[in-house]
């Protein structure tokens, strides 16, 4: 079989995976010369502690098997099992972490409530004042400027895989061909369009008008090394507004008790904060939902997160070296993990992960291989 991928993000790359570790050929093709979406512009966590219950968090556990595996056989992945803390100041907010520490399905995600001392323990950077911490043992990072272009060299080695960089598939011709800006056609039994942010264009006219994703702009920024490991990720009580697993009694408690900071509420912010290769930090995150977006990036909510990570670290944050924009896809009912349509013969779009897409893309394209029968 020969499966043409549309997309070098991690949604497209995975499906590329999948493809040629079933012994099939594949070739992937990218508009620009190598990714530069959201997959680049993401933390790199395989992060499992706030998904939905059912589906989301099945399809989240099974990637973070295959993130492991895959990591084992691509050091330059990143991949490391880090787990991640979520530092708690208030009755409310441990209200919430035991509220989730109770679910039935605590156990496999790894929650567990930790004192501050307990918590101090495992990530010794988090010398600042709270009273607990809720540990998620099943969460995990790699590196995300890099993680594509070490499965690309890998798949390379197979002998079964070309990549060609920028070049723009602009229509589908016949069944599962497509001709690129170059006036080249690409012939296979499958084509998968993973073009993650780009809804417009050869997508809008596959997929119509009415297509069920949306686009979300997010504001984060990276700091020179620490100095120290942060051994953990680490996340903020506004994680639990954000993530559907914290849902319930003891949220709508914090909500009403504790209202959220209002330049957190006015951006719709979290904490999230894991640490690089080089030491750095990379913090986030901001959430823009109506178009036009901004075309600027904005300082208060940099700022705010800079006040929340200095009162974890208990020390002033590093130098920022970079602060960028993103926009990913994400379905518009939220509760699905992607939209997954066939949109003409032997041609499928498959997008619209959101937030999860680093975390669910190797069982987002796990599944598109065994429905398609690869």
């Amino acid at each position: 079989m020969r499966v043409i991928v549309v997309g070098a993000g991690v949604v497209g790359t995975m499906h590329a995976w999948h493809a040629v570790s079933r012994g099939h050929e594949v070739v992937q093709i990218e508009r620009e010369s190598e990714a530069r979406g959201a997959s680049l512009r993401n933390f790199g966590q395989i992060w499992i502690s706030g998904r939905a219950g059912g589906e989301e968090l099945e399809t989240a556990l099974r990637a973070r098997e295959l993130w492991e595996d895959i990591g084992g056989r691509v050091p330059g992945l990143g991949f490391r099992a880090c787990g991640s803390l979520t530092p708690l100041r208030t009755a409310h907010e441990v209200a919430v972490a035991e509220a989730a520490v109770a679910r039935p399905d605590a156990a496999a995600r790894g929650y567990k409530l930790l004192t501050a001392d307990e918590a101090r323990a495992l990530n010794p950077a988090l010398r600042g004042a709270f009273t607990a911490a809720l540990w998620c043992e099943r969460d995990a990072a790699v590196e995300p400027r890099t993680a594509q272009l070490a499965l690309k060299e890998e798949l390379l080695a197979s002998g079964r895989y070309t990549y060609l960089g920028g070049r723009e598939v602009r229509e589908v011709v016949g069944t599962a061909s497509v001709r690129d800006d170059h006036g080249d056609v690409h012939t296979g039994d499958a084509v998968i369009l993973a073009t993650g942010a780009w809804l417009g264009g050869l997508v809008r006219e596959l997929a119509g008008p009415e297509l069920p994703v949306r686009r979300v702009r997010l504001q984060m920024m990276q700091t020179d090394p620490l100095g120290e490991p942060l051994t953990t990720s680490v996340a903020d009580a506004d994680s639990f507004r954000y993530y559907p697993a914290y849902r319930g009694e003891a949220l709508d408690a914090l909500n009403a008790g504790q209202p959220q900071d209002p330049v957190a509420a006015e951006h719709r912010m979290q904490l999230l904060m894991v640490q690089r290769r080089d030491g750095g930090l990379t913090i986030g995150d901001t959430h823009e939902y109506e178009h036009p977006f901004a075309f600027d990036t904005v300082e208060e909510p940099y700022e705010h997160l800079t006040r929340v990570v200095e009162a974890f670290l208990g020390r002033p944050l590093p130098r920022i070296r970079h602060r960028w924009a993103g926009v990913y896809a994400q379905c518009t009912d939220t509760a699905r993990v992607v939209h997954r349509q066939q949109v003409r013969d032997g041609v499928w779009l498959v997008t619209g992960p959101g937030g999860r897409g680093m975390t669910c893309s190797p069982a987002i394209a796990e599944t598109t291989a065994d429905q398609l029968g690869w």
